[in-house]
Parts: structure tokens; C-alpha cells; sequence
């Protein structure tokens, strides 16, 4: 396999980040969580709402969504088509999925950070991680706080 160059795998969106629309986002819930097993028939069916907006966004003039293309965060559950919900007002740490902008492109990694500097760590092992060089430009754009993917039906 060829090496691959960073914009082989940098994350794309409908070409810019999109801003959330407003109001809620309201959804249809059972008022119970569920074990991926085997059902439970004794849970009630009684449906309540959950605002998406509520429960997934802290700093709504802050958050915004991006769809990803690309494989490198596939073993964080972020797969190609996922859309993740950025927030920008959250100060980016350690151990954190971000996007980040690499020389004006696009990227989703963990941040990983120590004495060193900072480097931007791939979920899948086929992927390099960025080590950013002298002179390249790295800004951390927002903190990745969710995923939505959609599964097929």
C-alpha cells in the first residue's frame, strides 16, 4: 500500500462547517435506557420527548456539525459518513477527539499532548498520526461532543 499523504485522509464536510438550526430538536423516547442483549418485557412503552439540542449541545451559538469522510477515527466509532457535533467553546485537552485544521485542511484526531508538543493520533491503525513540523500550521477548531451515524435501513 502507498504511503498516504495528509490530505488522503483528512476529514471533508459539505465543503464548511455547518452551523445547527435553531430551535429543538425534539425526538419520540421510551423513558427507560436499553441493554443491547436480549429485550426486557417488562419495560413500559410509555414515550417521552428527549431534545436532542438539550441533551447534546452546551453551548448552542458554539456547536456546530461536520461530516466526516474517511476511515482514520473508525475505532473510536466516528466511521466514513458519520456527522460529529463540534463545540468550539470547550478548551481542547488531552485525550480529546477535536477537529483540527492542518495548513487549511480539515482533520478529526485525538489531541494528544506532553512536553513535546502536541500530535494528532488516528483511530485506525492503517493512519498515521500529524505530528506537526516547523512552520506548518496547526489550529484546533472545537471539541468533537458527539457522533450521530446512520445506519442503513
Amino acid at each position: 500500500m502507498a504511503p498516504l499523504t495528509a490530505t488522503a485522509f483528512l476529514m471533508h464536510a459539505l465543503d464548511t462547517p455547518q452551523a445547527l438550526p435553531p430551535g429543538n430538536w425534539w425526538l419520540q423516547a421510551l423513558p427507560a435506557s436499553i441493554a443491547a442483549g436480549f429485550p426486557s418485557p417488562a419495560e413500559d412503552h410509555q414515550v417521552e420527548r428527549i431534545d436532542l439540542m438539550q441533551q447534546l449541545v452546551k453551548h448552542p451559538q458554539a456547536t456546530f456539525y461536520i461530516r466526516v469522510r474517511g476511515e482514520s477515527m473508525r475505532d473510536a466509532g466516528i466511521l466514513d459518513g458519520s456527522v460529529v457535533l463540534v463545540d468550539r467553546a470547550i478548551t481542547p485537552a488531552d485525550g480529546q477527539i477535536v477537529l483540527a485544521v492542518v495548513d487549511g485542511d480539515f482533520t478529526c484526531k485525538t489531541l494528544r499532548l506532553n512536553a513535546q508538543g502536541l500530535r494528532l493520533q488516528a483511530a485506525h491503525p492503517d493512519y498515521p498520526d500529524i505530528v506537526p513540523k516547523d512552520g506548518q500550521c496547526v489550529d484546533i477548531w472545537g471539541v468533537v461532543v458527539a457522533t450521530i451515524h446512520q445506519h442503513t435501513t
